[in-house]
């Protein structure tokens, strides 16, 4: 006799790809006339800037620019400046032979090494490389076993929770806001900020988005004062994606690519031009329920059983942590100009209890010496979140951004020191292994017991499934458990069991 098998799709969940790709950088940086002429290079900065991501068969292609920014003394006043160049760049990665369905790609790119140097007075040759840190994640459908019948079948459900991908969407926004310098401004040294994601509001098939930019223009006033102005730009998007409602959930950050600052008029001042990449994740929550495991009352039962990981929420993250970078100043009597910061990509790393998030930071301090030049001091340090995870890693995915909040450097004797604000967004997800029953094939008849014995008596320990027990004599785990009078399958304390016999 043949059982009766129901099925149904599972959702897995499967890592296609966790590279790292170099993308090399050789360019020249021409000073424009605009600008004073070079006495010293001081410090110079590489940032990737991902725009598109094309997944295609067997391969992923990246494209994006390197921001290099250079900020160099002047010959006339001494002065700080800086000179600015968009490197494009085009990254192919091959992708694993793999029959899943690609979901989504997570890119986060550091400076690997960085050389910088002033050919003349206006030409600047810039040597180095970025490494692009690349995930791809994907879904499997597999066919999995929901439920049994007929054959004496005995079956142990579970029920799973599982992330169902709805969308992922990458969207650059642009939002422009009107700015008034509360001192004349001579030249602009900086813009950059940082944007947050204030409301997603899921409705039937649209995503509406409101957020804002916080922008910081550091300038150079006629008297070479240095001034930090801060601007807010508020921004608003609505997306197309499709299967979104109001049960679903998201996560995501908005990571800000560019800004520029136009010409305005008299009566509106100048205009601030804030460029932001959306990065969004739209799911619901599945529940399936399949058989963990199964037997036969009547038949010898022969299973067909797989290990499939399905993804589930760990924690969505929208927190901000505060980091300390210090050291000695090579100059006792240097001042310090100003202060930046590069914020390097989170990592999962293993700890006794399981897993942690932490990063590496370096704070930038310029400072004037007491010869008059201006030097860079780098002083690293890392960051972590506070609270942990008691999974392993490589259970665990991170889509997770770091961005720079605040910066604020202070000098103390010979000591200088740099706080910096860091916000953490976005999601980690847990790729967590499921054993199932994939098929069901019935065999011989069990023979009956030819000794009469009506029932047998097993003395179990805490801590036994009482499904395994009755598998091993062919019983039913209800009438065991309804004999001793128990509901839990998993016994809490030692018992005594009365396992039916088959006449």
């Amino acid at each position: 006799m043949e059982a009766k098998i129901f099925r149904d799709t599972i959702e897995s969940a499967v890592k296609l790809c966790d590279a790292k790709a170099e993308v090399a950088l050789e360019t020249e940086m021409m000073i424009p006339d605009y600008l004073p002429q070079i006495f010293k290079i001081v410090k110079c900065f590489v940032q990737p800037v991902v725009l598109q991501k094309q997944p295609s068969a067997g391969r992923l292609t990246l494209e994006g620019y390197l921001r290099c920014v250079v900020f160099y003394q002047a010959e006339q006043n001494q002065k700080l400046c800086t000179s600015e160049q968009k490197v494009p760049f085009s990254k192919t990665i091959d992708l694993p032979d793999h029959h899943a369905n690609w979901i989504s790609t997570v890119v986060a790119g550091e400076v690997e090494y960085l050389n910088c140097r002033a050919v003349n007075q206006r030409r600047i040759d810039i040597r180095g490389a970025c490494v692009l840190s690349v995930k791809v994640f994907g879904q499997e459908d597999c066919n999995a076993v929901t439920a049994l019948a007929e054959a004496g079948m005995e079956q142990k459900l579970e029920t799973l929770e599982a992330i169902q991908q709805l969308a992922v969407c990458d969207k650059l926004v642009t939002a422009e806001e009107n700015v008034r310098f509360e001192q004349p401004m001579e030249s602009i040294l900086q813009i950059d900020g940082n944007a947050v994601l204030q409301e997603v509001k899921l409705i039937h098939g649209k995503a509406v988005i409101k957020g804002e930019i916080y922008a910081k223009i550091l300038y150079l006033t006629p008297s070479v004062e240095m001034v930090t102005l801060e601007k807010t730009v508020p921004f608003s998007q609505i997306l197309d994606l499709d299967g979104a409602d109001e049960g679903c959930q998201w996560a995501g950050w908005a990571e800000v690519t560019g800004c520029t600052l136009m010409a305005g008029n008299a009566e509106s001042g100048e205009v601030l031009s804030a460029t932001a990449m959306l990065h969004l994740q739209v799911w619901r929550i599945a529940q399936r329920s399949i058989v963990a495991d199964a037997f036969s009352t009547q038949y010898e039962t022969t299973l067909e059983k797989q290990t499939f990981c399905v993804a589930q929420p760990v924690t969505k993250l929208e927190e901000q942590v505060e980091v300390v970078c210090s050291g000695q100043l090579p100059d006792e009597g240097a001042q310090i100009v100003t202060c930046m910061a590069t914020v390097c990509p989170p990592e999962l790393l293993p700890d006794e209890k399981g897993t942690l998030l932490r990063g590496r930071a370096v704070a930038h301090i310029i400072c004037l010496n007491s010869l008059g030049e201006m030097e860079c001091y780098d002083r690293a340090c890392e960051y972590q979140l506070d609270k942990g995870w008691q999974i392993a890693p490589e259970q665990l995915d991170l889509a997770v951004q770091a961005a720079l909040v605040e910066v604020r450097a202070e000098k103390d004797g010979d000591q200088a020191q740099a706080k910096l604000t860091i916000r953490l967004s976005g999601m980690v997800t847990r790729r967590a292994p499921v054993s199932m029953v994939t098929g069901v094939e019935c065999g011989q008849e069990l023979e009956p017991d030819q000794n009469g014995v009506a029932l047998r008596i097993y003395y179990a320990c805490a801590g036994e499934d009482v499904f395994d027990i009755a598998r091993n004599y062919h019983a039913s785990p209800s009438a065991i458990l309804q004999a001793a009078g128990l509901e839990e399958m998993v016994l809490e304390q030692p018992a005594r069991l009365l396992i039916p016999v088959l006449n």
